[in-house]
Parts: structure tokens; C-alpha cells; sequence
């Protein structure tokens, strides 16, 4: 084990290497899906698994002696008691189809649990390379968009909540997430699909977003996402255990009212 981690370098290491994994995603001239996942609908590009491969280069040179698990490729172990968790592309779909609303997600966690979900979260970044937006978080730093610091919105009743949420790619799990969806509509101002659980939580850090819910999150959809929300004053939780639960982001009293309404349906 080294010594305790400088989250501010760590926080700056992240943004470089999303970054630079974003100008690879926008340099891509051709996009050709490579494979699928979970389904027929899930889509892996040849560009998930070239800015993957970036990333876990680049972190190998920057920091040798950390652990990664990413999305495409799984689990690295290091020698440091820090993990790199990378997603890619998160939102492949949107890439593919030319919508802007997808991300480079890539955080760091002190992995001192053998759930990958509870880990302690020290640094992550954000980047949407179709837009060259950036967000960065560090535990006890704060979250920030570009120079921007960040805070969840203000005091704001669930009913006039603009909510974001997304689906999984499965027949089963989305007819679950739809039956959930009839139940949570009426009791919200609107709901937003954009596609990227990262990009949605960054948009709560920054009030964009009122709060957010999604089940069968993976630790790369939301480990930095989620570490931006709480850095700009807000929380995560989560019902349940594993994929299979609930994370749920936003202002402390608006979480709360909505997993009163979420906890009743997941039983």
C-alpha cells in the first residue's frame, strides 16, 4: 500500500485521461459495431474497445502501480489499493446513432471492499466529447464543470422535479423499469431520457437535472458521475444490492421523497 493519495492529482490525472480518450472518440472518421452484451440492442463499437485500450495505456505510464476495471475489458489488479473504474463510452448507443449525449466516465476508488459499489470514491471525470464539456470531481475538492464549481439544486418538491432516468437492454428489465416508470411519472414536473447515466448525473451536480433514478447501473456507469454529485453537495443512494439495485441522485430531502416512492415498487 502507498502512501494516502493527493485526490487533487488524481482528480487531474482523471480529466487527462478522459480527455484524451474523448479526442480519440472524435477522431473516429467510421463507426462500426464491434459486438453486443447484454442483448441484441447493446451495442459495442470498435471505438469502446480503441478508447478503452487508450485509457488503460495511458493509466499503466501515469500510474503503474493502480488497478483498473473497465468496462470492456474487466478487472486489472494493481499493487496500490487503488482502482481506476472506466467507462469508455458511456452511452454507445447515442455514439453510434449520432446523438451528443454520450460520455467518457473514468474515476478512481480507494477498493477497500470487495464491492466494487462500496469503495471509496477519491477522483473522477466526466467528458462529452461531442460537446467538450468536462466535469471533474475530488473527495473534499469539490465538483466542477470546466472552472465551474458545482451544486445540486435548490430546495425543490418532487412533484415540479425534472427527473432523469434510463433503461437497461433487456425485454425483462425494461418491462420492470416501464411498470416503475407509470408509477413515478404522475408524481414528477417531467422525465429525461438522455441516454448517459454519466453525463445525467453530472447534469444533477449542476442542478441542469432535478434528481435521477436507474436500476442495473454498472460501477463504471456512475462511479464518477455519482462522486461529482455528493462533491457538489448532493447524495446517492441506492435500494437494493448489486446491478439489480436502484441508484437514486440528487438534493438529500428530494432523494428521500422519491425513494419513498421507489422503495414500495422494488419490493
Amino acid at each position: 500500500m502507498t502512501d494516502a493519495p493527493d485526490n487533487a492529482e488524481l482528480m487531474r490525472t482523471a480529466e487527462l485521461v478522459a480527455r484524451e480518450a474523448g479526442d480519440l472518440i472524435r477522431s473516429a472518421v467510421t463507426v462500426s459495431v464491434a459486438a453486443t452484451k447484454s442483448s441484441g440492442v447493446d451495442l459495442v463499437t470498435e471505438v469502446d474497445q480503441a478508447a478503452e485500450a487508450l485509457i488503460r495505456r495511458r493509466l499503466a505510464e501515469l500510474r503503474p502501480e493502480d488497478g483498473v476495471l473497465g468496462e470492456e475489458e474487466g478487472r486489472h489488479e494493481g499493487t496500490s489499493g487503488l482502482v481506476w473504474v472506466v467507462d469508455p463510452i458511456d452511452g454507445t448507443t447515442n455514439f453510434v446513432y449520432g446523438l451528443p449525449s454520450y460520455s467518457v466516465s473514468v474515476a478512481v476508488a480507494r477498493a477497500d471492499d470487495e464491492d466494487p459499489y462500496a469503495w471509496t470514491l477519491l477522483a473522477g471525470a466526466v467528458h462529452a466529447p461531442a460537446t467538450g464539456r468536462t466535469w471533474t470531481a475530488g473527495r473534499g475538492i469539490g465538483a466542477y464543470a470546466e472552472s465551474e464549481r458545482l451544486t445540486v439544486a435548490g430546495a425543490v418538491s418532487l412533484d415540479t422535479a425534472l427527473a432523469g432516468t434510463g433503461f437497461a437492454y433487456t425485454a425483462e428489465r425494461r418491462a420492470g423499469q416501464a411498470r416503475v416508470l407509470t408509477e413515478v411519472l404522475p408524481r414528477v414536473r417531467d422525465i429525461r431520457r438522455l441516454g448517459s447515466a454519466a453525463v445525467d448525473l453530472c447534469l444533477v451536480a449542476e442542478g441542469r437535472l432535478d434528481v435521477f433514478f436507474e436500476q442495473y447501473l454498472n460501477p463504471w456507469d456512475m462511479a464518477a458521475g455519482a462522486l461529482t454529485v455528493t462533491e457538489a453537495g448532493g447524495v446517492v443512494e441506492r435500494l437494493g444490492t448489486g446491478v439489480n439495485a436502484v441508484t437514486v441522485a440528487g438534493p438529500p430531502a428530494l432523494v428521500a421523497d422519491l425513494v419513498g416512492v421507489l422503495r414500495p415498487l422494488l419490493d
